[in-house]
């Protein structure tokens, strides 16, 4: 006669991959607030101005899309950014019902000081270059396959 078999055991929640990302997220949140308080920034504000770093111009549609976020949740954010001077929303020349964004010199100064910030981050993170992009590329691939 056999042993009776089992019921496999779930995951412990250290084994919860998405515990992982959760708690590691949150952690880096906490990280940033301090950092990002200097600049009377919040982490998603702040994520909102480097993309407009990256490129201005843009829509607040196209911003929630690189944020992979939906437009609603970006508009609120995009008011008090230029409420504090940092951008302007405009009317896009080529369709008058979308708004484009565009930094002014107080949002275009700030990007120094968003540099400091994502140097002083990587500083606190004790971790290589090499393993960020390991990292990255491990979440980009994740990303997509849950897309």
């Amino acid at each position: 006669m056999s042993a009776p078999k089992h019921p496999p055991k779930p995951p412990t929640l250290d084994q919860h991959l998405c515990f992982k990302l959760y708690s590691t997220s949150l952690k880096m949140t906490q990280h940033y607030k301090p950092l990002l308080a200097a600049l009377n920034l919040t982490y998603p504000q702040y994520l909102v101005m480097v993309v407009l770093w990256e490129q201005e111009g843009l829509g607040i549609k196209d911003i929630a899309q690189r944020l992979q976020q939906d437009s609603g949740s970006i508009t609120p954010l995009v008011k008090r950014l230029e409420a504090e001077g940092y951008l302007l929303r405009g009317r896009d020349p080529l369709d008058e019902r979308n708004r484009v964004l565009t930094l002014t010199a107080k949002g275009r100064e700030l990007r120094a000081a968003g540099l400091r910030v994502s140097e002083q981050f990587a500083h606190a993170c004790a971790i290589t270059h090499q393993d960020v992009e390991q990292l990255a590329s491990g979440l980009d691939k994740l990303n997509g396959n849950l897309s």
